[in-house]
């Protein structure tokens, strides 16, 4: 991942040093559990313990000539520790060692994400309680509909988000596994004791059964609740990006001072940050694809899903890392213009009320559908330029001789709309 996009205690996890050292971590705690065994004396695991070490330009010039990443990793490490190494990676294959730190790995990096995740879900909370009663219009198909609050948005992502919590916990239990059982998972050449040793040791749960690698569906679901919360978050950026358009303008991303906004136009301010997320949404709901393709391995294991992680395991987690991070920057100051919101729901001249019309005819004694078609017919006759829709209503006599003043007083007021929102936001921000 090109470092634009790494915040340092994500882009660790991805490090070689990290991964060997885990890796190290997992071949260390194999030989205390053989110790316990028996088959590793108490001054070999000593030698072990205190001399096991690495250099990652030494194992990158070993596995030059060897082309194995693991046995290059192995050998460097005896160097270190020298005729104890023996007993290290005794009766396991590299995939026990390599899968095993890639559910610690994983695991760390879900942990972090969801420390990410609960601080979006609290900036959204509290920027829902401070607009519940910012009203605006809504829209569907990008047209009127009718009168909501900018609170209840918050409060939609909110919710949504409170799912993707979920989802990412489910998957971070998937795929903090671990295991050592050989070759093709049969234990032929190590106790099954040494597994739940080690993964107990890393706060890792032993997969029940496994050939050679950690089923690769675990992964899947985890890359696919990445691209589930990327979802959310592009859902969130288009809708910020609508907003801000010149002719709408009811939010604005921050601008601090000295920014500029286009190296041609001095006046511009952009949605660059809503921008950037939906293009890394993009890619981090495309490398869920990848991790689905990787359940399919040949047998007992192959090595075409290897790559393939080499490149999605690192960026995913970066990219979600980077976006729920600026995300959160973007919320907490974005500019929201109350003024604008109420402007814009007069640009349709009440149109938004028709269906309180449309209902009070029905309870009239009107078939629905001859109601539906009467306020339709007024409400296209605005023409231009347009006549507020309470007045073109009071001005059909086949509408208005079956309204009275009373009912006709009390069909136009916005404030109508909102008069569950309470109860929404109350049930939301209980649950």
């Amino acid at each position: 991942m090109i470092e634009r996009y790494t915040h340092p205690e994500m882009g660790h996890i991805w490090t070689l040093e990290n991964e060997f050292r885990t890796m190290l971590q997992v071949e260390i705690l194999a030989c205390e559990a053989m110790n316990k065994l028996g088959i590793v004396p108490d001054d070999a695991l000593k030698d072990i313990q205190t001399k096991a070490d690495f250099r990652i330009e030494r194992i990158k010039e070993i596995e030059a000539v060897t082309n194995h990443d693991i046995i290059a990793f192995l050998t460097n490490v005896a160097e270190y520790v020298g005729d104890a190494s023996k007993y290290i990676h005794k009766g396991l294959t590299s995939s026990d060692v390599k899968d095993t730190a890639l559910g610690v790995m994983m695991k760390q990096s879900a942990d972090l994400l969801l420390s990410h995740l609960e601080k979006f879900h609290a900036v959204l909370k509290r920027r829902a309680a401070e607009h519940k009663h910012t009203i605006m219009i809504g829209r569907t198909h990008g047209i009127h509909a009718e009168p909501m609050t900018f609170g209840l948005k918050f409060a939609l992502w909110m919710d949504e988000t409170e799912r993707n919590i979920e989802r990412l916990k489910q998957a971070r239990d998937f795929i903090a596994v671990g295991k050592l059982s050989g070759a093709v998972g049969t234990y032929s050449n190590i106790d099954p004791f040494i597994e739940e040793y080690v993964c107990e040791k890393l706060g890792i749960k032993a997969a029940r059964l496994a050939p050679q690698v950690i089923q690769r569906d675990r992964h899947a679901a985890y890359f696919t609740a990445l691209a589930v919360t990327a979802g959310t978050i592009e859902r969130l950026c288009v809708e910020l990006r609508h907003l801000q358009r010149t002719e709408v303008r009811e939010v604005e991303e921050g601008f601090g001072k000295g920014q500029k906004g286009s190296s041609a136009m001095p006046h511009k301010k952009n949605p660059i940050s809503a921008e950037n997320m939906t293009g890394l949404s993009r890619l981090i709901r495309t490398n869920a694809l990848a991790a689905l393709e990787n359940q399919a391995l040949w047998h007992e294991r192959d090595i075409s899903h290897s790559s393939v992680e080499r490149v999605i395991m690192p960026d995913s987690t970066i990219l979600t890392d980077y976006v729920l991070h600026r995300l959160c920057r973007l919320l907490e100051g974005l500019r929201i213009m109350p003024e604008n919101m109420a402007r814009n729901m007069e640009c349709s001249f009440g149109l938004y009320f028709s269906q309180r019309v449309l209902t009070a005819l029905i309870e009239t004694g009107i078939p629905r559908q001859e109601a539906y078609v009467m306020v339709q017919r007024t409400a296209m006759r605005g023409g231009e330029p347009r006549q507020p829709f309470p007045e073109l209503i009071k001005a059909d006599p086949e509408i208005n001789s079956r309204l009275s003043e009373e009912t006709f007083a009390g069909l136009f007021d916005p404030q109508f709309y909102l008069r569950h929102e309470g109860d929404i936001l109350k049930r939301v921000f209980e649950e």
